[in-house]
């Protein structure tokens, strides 16, 4: 009599009330059949004979996640939930998962743990990289690398220059980004409430390392006056600069050009390195990001390439992909080669995050 009151209060706040299906802190699948019902609509057929692999495959990336990534004794975790054999049917997690019977709250627990990495694993690894990374690689990177000159006779690197005027800037290093694995990129997603695996935007990147913040900003207008950086594509909800602020800078650069002379290196660095010091930290911005040091200074920036994808005997598409743009100077550079430890520190920070959001009612060490 009274059904049209009755809502689903988890469904609702995950819906309309901006809340991650990941925090959902129980389901409500009451039977095989619902369950069934559930895996189609998530985009599963449990009527073809693979897909049941491709869970069990997923299910595997969790446990493994858990034990190996994120240091869940592999003990606590139920014998029937870890082994398939055990289980013999993948639908009982949920149903484990929607359980409010008190006898099966470790059950209830471990099994929405799982889901929630079987989850973030299936959008980390149902991506455009995921079925053309060698297309994406090469039309984003190859440009980028062949844009960096090495000098051998004076063992220097140096980022082109062609345009009329404008003198290559020098190097002190040129990377490309280590890619993140499936494991890195889910462990961000659990450790950041916000991030959707849409919004992994620094699977690719590349760093250039400056001389000086002056050299830094050389190299962002040489990316856009070479035609390797598009500006329009930048995002700027992604960008970060704490390395020296923009409107300083050009009051700086006006400055300079205004006596009309000719300036040594040190003079301009000095000058950049005397207005930064009187103006303190104002002007800067950085992407929020709990898990960061924010001493790391550098400027970073998110933008998109158009890539062209041709599949033999079919018509060729194309597709916007991110990538990652960082440049910092060798002050910065050096203290991340002196400092392992704070990027050991960051990913443990970044692991604590997902452990305490896979089981939001246990305090983590």
């Amino acid at each position: 009599m009274f059904h049209q009151f009755d809502f689903d209060p988890a469904v609702l706040h995950s819906v309309a009330g901006g809340r991650s299906a990941i925090d959902v802190p129980r389901l409500n699948v009451r039977s095989l059949e619902a369950a069934d019902a559930f895996i189609q609509s998530y985009g599963f057929d449990l009527k073809d004979p693979a897909t049941e692999d491709v869970l069990w495959y997923f299910h595997r990336r969790a446990l493994v996640l858990l034990t190996e990534r994120l240091g869940f004794p592999e003990n606590e975790i139920p014998e029937d939930i870890k082994d398939r054999r055990s289980m013999e049917d993948i639908r009982k997690l949920l149903l484990w998962a929607s359980s409010t019977d008190p006898r099966e709250k470790n059950h209830q627990r471990w099994s929405c743990a799982i889901l929630r990495c079987m989850h973030v694993y299936v959008h980390a690894e149902n991506d455009l990289f995921s079925f053309f990374s060698e297309d994406i690689q090469a039309q984003i990177l190859t440009p980028l690398q062949e844009a960096v000159i090495h000098d051998g006779a004076a063992n220097k690197v140096f980022l082109r220059r062609t345009s009329e005027g404008r003198e290559p800037v020098e190097l002190l290093g040129f990377h490309f980004k280590a890619l993140k694995t499936s494991a890195s990129t889910v462990i961000k997603l659990l450790a950041k409430p916000d991030a959707l695996a849409m919004k992994v935007f620094d699977k690719l990147g590349v760093r250039f390392v400056t001389k000086n913040p002056f050299d830094s900003f050389r190299v962002v207008r040489g990316l856009i006056e070479e035609n390797l950086v598009s500006f329009p594509h930048v995002m700027p909800d992604q960008s970060s600069n704490n390395l020296y602020p923009v409107d300083l800078f050009l009051n700086v650069c006006t400055e300079l050009q205004s006596q009309n002379r000719d300036f040594t290196d040190e003079e301009v660095n000095a000058v950049f390195e005397q207005r930064l010091n009187e103006a303190g930290e104002s002007g800067f911005f950085r992407k929020a990001n709990a898990q960061s040091d924010p001493n790391f200074r550098f400027i970073k920036f998110i933008t998109r390439k158009l890539i062209r994808v041709q599949l033999p005997g079919k018509d060729p598409f194309s597709f916007f992909y991110p990538f990652e743009v960082q440049i910092l100077d060798e002050k910065a550079h050096e203290i991340i080669k002196a400092g392992p430890s704070d990027h050991d520190a960051y990913k443990e920070r970044q692991r604590e995050a997902a452990r305490k959001r896979l089981f939001p009612d246990v305090e983590t060490t």
